[in-house]
Order: C-alpha cells, then structure tokens, then sequence
C-alpha cells in the first residue's frame, strides 16, 4: 500500500482537492510568477526566457525573494540547483535558507546571486579531460526556461532550481548547456528561413518535445533477491518461462489494481511539478507500462522526463515494488524505448510540421519538412550516435525496437507528393484525392492527415511531428535532441542562404525543395524495418547500419561532426572529445559491472546450488540402487546436470580471462571494442548455460527469483 495516499507526504489530500488545483501546485511557474512578482520584473523574466535579454541581478534578486517566500510557505528548509552532469542523470547539492542573526536566532535568506549560481564541488563527475580531477570547481547557472519546483517526501522539501553546469573556464559539464544552445542555433536559422519567406512578425522559434517513457515494475521482495537487479539494472540470468509475452494479452490490456494504485500517485506527483502526464496503459511485454506526457519545450521537457524516471522509482518502492528503466531488463521480451516526439514551433504559434490549407503554409510546411529529410541523411551517423549506450545495443534491432539503420518514415501520401515535386510532375492526385498542383506561385493542397504511424522506424513522421524511436528508456533526451536540432540547423542555415539570394522566392522554394529531397529521398522508407530485405535494401542505398555502440561513438571524432557543432556554437572541439571519451568509458564500466556480477553470480550462487540439488539426485539414485531399484532418467539427469555445470565452470573462466585482458587495454576505444568483442560473447556463454541449469534444478533449489515472479506476480 502507498505511504503517501493521501495528505502524509505532501500536505495535500488527493482524494479532495480537484486535480486543476493540484496541477503545479509545486511548481513556481509562469503562472506563479505573474501573480507574486512586481509587473515589471516579471516581463523581464519572461523576455529573458524568449532570449531578448540577458537576466540582471536586480530582477533576481526580486525573483529569488518571491521564490524563497513562496518555497517556505509550503514547507521548505533548502533548496538545491538541481542539473544533469554528463553521468546521464541528476545531481543535487542542498544548501538550507538558514542564515545565523547573530543572537542566537535565524533568519531566512535566499539572494539573487544564490539563485543565479552555485558552486558545487565538480572533481567527481565526468569531464573527459576538460580539466584534471584536483580542479574541484564547477558552477551552475539558472535555466529561466525551465521552471523551479519543490521535491517533497517523509523527509522534508526541497527547492530545486533547474541549472547548466559549467566548469571554471566556461565548457559545458552537462546535457543542458548543449541542448539549449542547439535551441538557439535552430532558432536563428529557422528565423533566417522564415523571414525570407516573408514572415515579419515571428520572434523566436523553438523545438517542443513529448517524450513517451517506458518502464517495467517488479515486486521489491523478488528485486531485492536478484543481485544483477540491483548492481547492473538487467537480469545476467533468467531462463524464459512457459509463457512469455506470445499471447499479446498485456498491450493495452485491463491495468491492475495495484499498478493502478502506483499509477495514480504518479500522475498525482508528476502533476504537482507542472509535468503534464496525460498518457498511460500496459505496454507488450508482461509487467511492462508506459506513460506519456503533452509535448513541452525542449528543455522542461528534458528537466521533466529526467524528474519522471525518478517518480518512477520512488513511487513504486512506496507500493511496494521497484521500476526498472534499463532498456532490456529481461532476455526474451520486450525491452522499454523512449519515444523521442519532436517538433518546432514559433511563438506566435504556428507548427512549422503541420500541414495547412493554403500555399504559403504548405510550402513551409514541405521546406521545413525536406531539411528534416536532408539532416537525418547527412548526419544519419550522429543521429544513431545519440541512441548508442550499453544498455540500448541489447534492444535494438529486436522486434520492440527499430533497426539500427536510420531511416524516416512518411506513410504513402506523404511521400507521393515529395517524389512528384522531386521529379518535376505538374499535375497528379495521391491516394487521398490531394491535387497536386505545381504552379507558379502555388505548392500542393495537404490534407492534414498524411501519414499513418510505423512502428518499426526509427524516425516516422505522424501528422505535425517525428517520433524518434530509437531512444533507450534510461537516456537523457537531452543529447539526442541536441545532435538533431544542431543537424537541423545546418540545412535550415544553407536553404536560407540560398533564399535571401533569391529574386523570385516562390520559385527557390521549389527549387530547394526539388534538389534536397532527391539527393536525400534514399533515407525515406515506407517498409518493414524488421524485415531481413530491409537491411539489404538499406545497404544498396547507402545507408549505415551501425549496430553497437562502439562504432557509433566514433562520430564524435569526425572533421564534419566538429564542423557542424562549432559552426552553431553548440559544442568546441574539446566538449566533443571529452563526451568521446566519456560515453567510451562509460560503455566500458557498464560492460565491466556486468561481466563482474556473472561471474560472481555463477561462482557464488549458481555453482553451490547446481552441485547441492545434483547431490541431492545422485543420492536418491543410490539409495533407488541399494534397494535394487532403478531410475535411469534420474541418471541422465544428472550426468547432463553434471555436463552442463562444467561447461558453466569452463565458460566462467573463459569470461574471467575476457575480463582481465580488456581491463589491461589502455586506449579507450580499443578498450571498449574488447569488452564488446570479447567480454559480451563470453558473457552470453556463460548465460546460455545457466538458463539451461535453471530448466533442469528444482525450482525451490535455484537461487534466485525467475522471470515468472519478475515479469507475472504483481
């Protein structure tokens, strides 16, 4: 039963205050903001946030006294700045509002400068040598894009002020400071585009994301009895159960009650931060569920899902369970992805993704669309690179996830109407009856749905935005947003050069339109992704198919990738190398964890329970013999538990010596090709032998929980 069902956690009773009221209560907003701040300040924040002007420290210090004020009122002794270090997850230094009066009292303080930046101690957390480890300092800056909220549990609230991260000569030690500079690269480019197309009165655009998270839940009493559970996120072992998910009876079917329960305070929790959690229901795999927010900016969106995965996993150990975010917790079923739902929009709302009824909208709607085309091309290898961890190589390319070839999908009538301006037709109508018309001064009507949805790629078109599908569920969306709006903002910057130069735009439109969809075309594709002939036809194409995360890291190295990056003022070189060595690294410690828990799963828990249950065997078939009797498939099973056991013990061995060698490997990147070269086979031998033990030893004898209480007992 949830500890927090009604008012015990966060002063407030879900089960009568109106969920209107609830919404945001948590969240010092824009909405709190416009009623607690000074007109004039508040105008400030709000032009700040659409990048008009810098934030001065006399509207912060007006800003972080109504925060205080407001924080305090609803319980809070501290406040953290709360950012993403490049470890992929949170991080969180609380300082209390106490500050001593001098008479043995207190008083209350939180000034404009604490509110604008900290100084955490930055010696621990990853920096790929963009600066040596006795370098302690580190500093976080307020991101006015993303509004403050309050985190409350049994022990108290806290304020959190979203920040960037930065080192002490300013290079970005996050996932935000990035992400928010790709915003703004687009932006200006988008804005460049715009403009010559004859829009005066757009200010700024922005990119808007809906990230749809998935997750699995499992009892905490089996959780806390699965060592590779709790040390590496996924089960080293696990023989298949009878049935699994073949029956395709847990999509979409009845919630039960107790995930129901967890689901509810959730949304409750994520709701009270402002998180607009609209979207829920069991996903395919047993024990598998998803939850889908309503599509934000990019960088609430990112402060948000980071906030979910966390929700996730401290609402459900309340029920008494634990979420698992690791994209292929169990071998055999479904593994969780992270449905990447992205678009760009201006701030006199318009979608530049949603097809319109007249000329001019339609042609930006195709010109807009065409450079997605042409940046998903160009920079397909960077695009995969964003998807590639550890964890993500288990699950792509299996029948839950895109394959590892980037390719976009935009349904039949879509794609007719971008093949007809590609090959100059003048006249012709789609399946939906839309006439093509490739006059002078008009593009061709849309309908405005022209697309279905396709499971199977990894970067689908559906309606007025692209679904990047190939995002692992424990990921920051962060860095795959960054890498695309940075890919986006080239090829929007070369279709604008081409614009302002342009005597007559109706025609550059087309033009552009024309050459970039029939150089890019090739990575449109309509099919089946999971079909072996796909990968053939992919390869006939052009098309990459790079399927670990190894390879895909070698992007970040390449001439053009720090051209485009330093180009838009997103990353330097050195950012780049840095995040190179880092995610190397990173894959290298994950494969290294591994590999050290199956072996000391098998040498600790699997060889003595395998050897007690055959001693056990062998004993009944002497005594059976004693009396005369016999049991000859008892003998069998033994001496195939017996051949089995050293097999188990040879292939141990083998991955201890796997292990040993990759660890004495010093590059980096030779280091990280050995442990998926050498370590994973060796790994997934010793599994393989393992999950046969399991099928043959009394269930009551096998040392751990199976995926039958792990993915049915909830």
């Amino acid at each position: 039963m949830s500890c927090c069902a009604k008012e015990h956690c966060s002063g407030i009773d879900f089960t009568q205050t109106p969920v209107a009221e609830l919404y945001g209560s948590n969240s010092f907003s824009n909405a709190v903001m416009r009623e607690r701040l000074p007109k004039n300040i508040y105008k400030e924040i709000v032009a700040v946030q659409n990048g008009e002007k810098e934030l001065t420290l006399e509207a912060a210090e007006v800003v972080a006294s109504s925060m205080r004020d407001w924080a305090i009122e609803k319980g809070a002794s501290h406040y953290t700045h709360w950012f993403h270090p490049l470890t992929g997850l949170t991080a969180e230094k609380h300082d209390s509002f106490i500050s001593p009066s001098g008479d043995g009292r207190i008083i209350m303080e939180f000034s404009g400068k604490e509110l604008i930046k900290g100084e955490p101690d930055a010696s621990s957390f990853p920096s790929g040598g963009l600066r040596a480890t006795f370098e302690a300092r580190g500093y976080t800056a307020w991101d006015v894009t993303s509004p403050a909220f309050l985190k409350q549990d049994r022990t108290g609230t806290t304020l959190c002020i979203p920040t960037a991260f930065i080192s002490y000569y300013g290079q970005a030690l996050d996932k935000k400071v990035p992400l928010l500079k790709s915003i703004d690269a687009l932006s200006k480019q988008a804005l460049r585009v715009l403009r010559a197309m004859g829009n005066d009165t757009t200010k700024r655009v922005f990119t808007t994301v809906g990230p749809e998270q998935e997750y699995f839940l499992v009892d905490k009493a089996f959780y806390d009895q699965r060592p590779d559970l709790i040390l590496t996120g996924r089960t080293v072992f696990g023989a298949l159960p009878a049935k699994g998910q073949e029956m395709e009876d847990h999509y979409f079917g009845a919630i039960k009650e107790r995930v129901a329960d967890f689901m509810r305070e959730l949304n409750l929790e994520l709701w009270k931060v402002g998180i607009p959690a609209k979207t829920q229901h069991n996903e395919v795999a047993p024990n598998q569920f998803e939850l889908a927010p309503v599509y934000t900016n990019s960088s609430f969106a990112v402060d948000g899902n980071q906030l979910a995965m966390e929700t996730i996993r401290s609402v459900a150990r309340r029920h008494g369970m634990e979420g698992l975010l690791h994209e292929k917790p169990f071998a055999g079923v479904n593994g969780s992805g992270k449905h990447n739902n992205w678009s760009i929009a201006t701030d006199d709302g318009i979608n530049l993704f949603e097809p319109g009824e007249n000329p001019e909208s339609n042609a930006r709607f195709l010109l807009f669309t065409t450079a997605v085309v042409e940046a998903v091309d160009r920079y397909a290898l960077l695009i995969r690179s964003s998807a590639a961890t550890a964890a993500n190589d288990h699950r792509l390319g299996a029948n839950e996830a895109p394959p590892a070839i980037i390719s976009i999908f935009f349904g039949g009538p879509l794609t007719e109407i971008l093949d007809n301006i590609a090959e100059g037709k003048a006249g012709g109508k789609t399946d939906t009856g839309a006439q093509i018309k490739l006059g002078v001064t008009s593009l061709p009507n849309l309908p405005k749905d022209v697309s279905d949805r396709n499971r199977t790629s990894p970067f689908a078109f559906t309606g007025n935005k692209f679904e990047f599908r190939m995002v692992g569920s424990s990921q920051s969306i962060a860095t795959p947003n960054t890498y695309l709006n940075a890919a986006v903002a080239q090829v929007l910057s070369e279709f604008a050069d081409k614009l302002e130069k342009a005597p007559n735009k109706i025609d550059a439109i087309q033009n552009i339109i024309k050459e970039s969809y029939k150089s890019h075309k090739k990575v449109v594709f309509n099919g089946n992704g999971y079909a072996d002939e796909w990968v053939l036809e992919a390869e006939r194409r052009g098309l990459p198919n790079v399927r670990n995360t190894v390879d895909a890291l070698s992007v970040l190295t390449r001439s053009e990738t720090i051209a485009l990056f330093e180009t838009h003022g997103v990353f330097t070189r050195e950012e780049l190398e840095s995040r190179y060595h880092i995610y190397l690294e990173k894959y290298s410690k994950q494969i290294n964890i591994e590999a050290g828990v199956t072996i000391d799963l098998a040498r600790r828990y699997i060889f003595p329970a395998v050897t007690a249950f055959a001693g056990s065997l062998a004993g009944d078939a002497a005594a059976l013999a004693a009396i005369g009797a016999s049991n000859v498939s008892q003998a069998k099973r033994v001496k195939r538990i017996a051949e089995l056991s050293t097999e188990l013990y040879d292939e141990t061995a083998k991955l201890e010596t796997a292990l040993t060698e990759s660890q004495g490997v010093e590059d980096p990147f030779a280091q990280a090709k050995a442990y998926f070269e050498k370590v994973r086979p060796a790994m997934d031998a010793v599994r393989s032998r393992a999950d046969l033990l399991e099928k043959m030893v009394a269930k009551d004898a096998w040392p751990f929980p199976g995926y039958e209480e792990l993915l049915f007992k909830l």
